[in-house]
């Protein structure tokens, strides 16, 4: 059986030569070879020697997960669909700023936590993602924006073409799919991969406060915490895994996570919903809640998708909203709805699920067997 060398970081790749019989600095060659540089062809591999890029082409591979679809939005937002295999399709988007480019990554075939106001909960689960077809997003979203073409790569940084940011907050819990995200994230950090920097990678977890104490501890990157209610009432119903991990316990985990994090804050995501946890008394209630952890709150406007019984808060309500944090001294911001158009926004992403969990309610999917780039609606 061969390896897929894309889902190995730098001490998998050592242990894998070392089983070949080859010296440890191959790793870090062919660890350059595949992410820095983007190439999937050991002959290209121009600095090993012959006899073992002939060796790798039998006992290894490098298959990242296929792009069946892209789409680019009115704002320049773009989507990516990845067959992951068995039926089952995983989205990232790409989100251009000037400066920077944010690449917003998928971790699980669906997910099974099953939030009331995200499509992809709606979808129901299937699977982890392994390390290479989680990393493999990032490989092949840098191919298509021409990242691996760039002779100044700085260059390409300062205006955003290149990807500078990294956001595991697409489909899927990443701390549920724990060991493959600790691995993912490495590669990511590492120099002779991505080389991105700790405060570059978030993680947005809904609160699996173990795993949470685990990432803290093997690989500390930026920490996003989808909060969206300040009590247990209104949570168990909007985020069901607080009924296992209620705010008494996910408060201090996010104390805990600040001792090592690359930040000294944590942001807390709020989804902004019409008349269920908008409302003047709930931002009081949430400063109330967080007054003793760092934080700043990152203000979602409900993204509407089919079937679902909440409305997207109205704008003078976000405000009014956001006012009474900051003037509390709170940093808050309000996320702009980036790729609406394309059903690229925040707890819009809905690829295709071959659900295992039963609770489908037959959202959206797209075809797999697409001839062209375009995805129809």
């Amino acid at each position: 059986m061969t390896v897929n060398l894309l889902g190995l970081d730098a001490a998998g790749l050592t242990a894998f030569f070392a089983a070949q019989g080859e010296k440890p600095f191959r790793a870090r060659q062919v660890l350059r070879w595949l992410h820095r540089f983007g190439q999937g062809d050991f002959d290209a591999m121009t600095d090993i020697a012959r006899s073992l890029r002939e060796k790798l082409g039998t006992v290894a591979r490098v298959l990242p997960p296929t792009v069946v679809a892209d789409r680019v939005a009115d704002d320049g937002t773009r989507k990516f669909l990845f067959d992951v295999g068995g039926g089952n399709a995983v989205e990232s988007v790409f989100i251009p700023e000037e400066g920077r480019g944010t690449l917003c990554i998928s971790t699980q075939a669906g997910c099974a936590l099953d939030c009331s106001f995200c499509s992809t909960g709606k979808q129901g689960f299937n699977r982890n993602l392994t390390v290479a077809e989680i990393v493999g997003q990032l490989w092949q979203a840098r191919h298509a924006l021409g990242a691996y073409d760039a002779r100044d790569v700085d260059a390409r940084q300062q205006d955003g073409r290149v990807i500078s940011n990294v956001v595991l907050m697409g489909m899927g819990e990443p701390l549920a799919n724990l060991d493959n995200t600790v691995t993912a994230l490495r590669l990511m950090l590492d120099d002779n991969a991505y080389g991105l920097s700790r405060r570059r990678v978030t993680v947005s977890t809904s609160g699996l406060v173990p795993a949470m104490d685990r990432l803290r501890d093997e690989c500390p990157v930026a920490l996003a915490v989808s909060l969206h209610a300040a009590n247990d009432r209104l949570r168990d119903e909007l985020v069901p895994i607080n009924r296992k991990y209620p705010l008494a316990e996910l408060l201090p985990a996010c104390l805990r996570y600040l001792e090592k994090a690359p930040r000294d804050f944590v942001t807390f995501e709020y989804v902004m919903l019409d008349g269920v946890n908008d409302s003047d008394f709930q931002a009081r209630e949430l400063l109330a809640l967080t007054r003793n952890v760092p934080c700043k709150f990152n203000l979602i406007p409900f993204n509407p998708f089919p079937g679902s019984p909440y409305r997207r808060s109205s704008v003078a309500r976000i405000r009014r909203f956001a006012e009474i944090l900051i003037d509390a001294g709170v940093v808050t911001t309000t996320r702009k709805t980036r790729g609406d158009d394309i059903d690229a926004a925040c707890g819009q992403l809905a690829g295709q699920v071959v659900d295992r969990t039963q609770r489908t309610t037959g959202h959206r999917t797209f075809p797999l067997h697409l001839e062209g780039r375009e995805v129809c609606r």
